[in-house]
């Protein structure tokens, strides 16, 4: 893509509005753009991002076994009222009326019309398990929404629900999604720790959510230092080994409570962005969610739920990877690989080289974004950096009387001076093993 032609409205000043790091970045990046509070439109650069999330988080999925589908973000509130919630939920959940005078509301979860669809197809125990997904748009109506898209009033999510004969196939289930998470957030460049979530009114150890470490964070985990040993690589342990090793945030975590001495414990800021729990036959018993067992016996089926805050993510990855000129991307979710720069457009040799690399580039499907704007030489780097692309190609006049290009590594900061062909090679190789 010729930035040219492209629509970044960078910003070089932080707005106002922004009050942590990753809204001032999405903002100044021109990924993003304020619509109302909490409610915002993705801008071509940041739509690239939250749909590179989205696919690596449906490929998981789809490996996993789980069934893709996707529901109405407008829902009858006769399901909510089955369940009891459409009252119960509170002033987050929008509530509209049609022009028929019937109540609708506005999704917030999908736990009622999940249900629903199973019990009116599902009825033996032959047709499980069953896992079903959706990444789609809700909305909660929160009362002072903030940091952009960490905490806005329309978001997109991940939401997952199992169904299982019994507690111990849900068991599986939970354990099939704990690793298939493990997976996903390696894939997407971040390290994450699972740590204790409350299980409500249902207790027990079946509830975990999935921080990202970011010295921006916005709560304190605690946690066994083996997480740190293993660093991102911990996706192969076994999942019965891993609920054993203690994290637990601020709101969880109390002083004593961990198997190993305080002192001990590695403390650092996260931010949560999935979150997997077990339910029961919570939902399936208030909406007479009924399987045969192979006694030929009606049963409750036992469900689980398995979000992840796809949009969410976006922000919470700039939180973990930046520095102070801008994002730094990790290669599987950045908007485009290779950031190419012209630095004198209108020179003759200069503008027929960058076209060369750039054609070169794109016959061989690597992911361009070439600089050839008219544009000061400041601007264009500045440019580049806030937006964070892993890999800069820089096409300078001195540079082509020499026969070579600068390449630099945005996650490094280091730049090498390469011939054109080592340059391209290497740019391959990287592929190759990013892939």
């Amino acid at each position: 893509m010729r930035l040219s032609r492209y629509f970044i409205p960078t910003l070089k000043e932080n707005p106002q509005e922004a009050q942590i790091l990753s809204h001032r970045f999405m903002l100044r990046a021109g990924m993003i753009h304020q619509e109302a509070q909490g409610i915002y439109s993705w801008l071509p650069l940041g739509l690239r991002v939250l749909k590179k999330i989205e696919n690596i988080i449906r490929e998981e999925q789809n490996k996993a076994g789980a069934l893709e589908v996707l529901m109405p973000t407008l829902q009858p509130a006769d399901l909510w009222r089955e369940s009891g919630r459409f009252d119960a939920y509170g002033k987050e959940m929008l509530r509209i009326k049609d022009r028929h005078e019937r109540d609708l509301l506005y999704s917030p979860t999908n736990e009622e019309m999940i249900t629903a669809i199973f019990r009116k197809f599902v009825r033996s125990y032959r047709d499980l398990p069953k896992m079903f997904y959706q990444i789609n748009w809700k909305f909660r109506d929160e009362i002072r929404p903030r940091f952009g898209v960490m905490r806005g009033r329309e978001f997109l999510m991940k939401d997952n629900y199992s169904f299982d004969l019994n507690y111990e196939d849900a068991v599986n289930a939970y354990d099939l999604m704990y690793k298939t998470y493990l997976k996903t957030f390696k894939r997407l460049g971040v390290k994450v720790i699972p740590t204790q979530a409350d299980s409500g009114p249902i207790g027990g150890d079946l509830s975990h959510e999935f921080c990202i470490l970011a010295e921006t964070g916005e709560t304190t985990l605690y946690y066994d230092p083996i997480y740190d040993t293993l660093g991102s690589d911990f996706d192969h342990k076994d999942i019965s080994e891993l609920k054993k090793y203690y994290a637990a945030t601020d709101e969880k975590h109390k002083p004593g409570d961990a198997p190993i001495p305080e002192e001990q414990l590695s403390v650092a800021r996260g931010t949560e962005v999935g979150h997997i729990f077990y339910f029961g036959t919570k939902y399936s018993e208030v909406m007479n969610a009924k399987i045969v067992n192979p006694k030929g016996e009606e049963v409750l089926a036992h469900m689980g739920s398995y979000g992840i805050g796809v949009s969410r993510l976006v922000g919470a990855i700039i939180d973990a990877s930046h520095d102070d000129k801008g994002i730094i991307w990790p290669e599987s979710v950045a908007p485009y690989r290779i950031g190419l720069i012209n630095l004198r457009s209108g020179d003759a040799n200069c503008d027929k080289v960058s076209n060369d690399i750039y054609t070169q580039l794109t016959n061989n499907n690597e992911e361009v974004l070439y600089d050839d704007r008219d544009q000061r030489l400041g601007v264009k780097l500045a440019d580049m950096e806030l937006i964070g692309l892993p890999w800069q190609l820089i096409i300078g006049p001195k540079g082509i009387a020499q026969n070579t290009v600068e390449l630099k590594c945005r996650k490094t900061n280091e730049s090498q001076e390469l011939s054109l062909e080592s340059a391209l090679n290497h740019m391959t190789k990287n592929n190759a093993r990013a892939a």
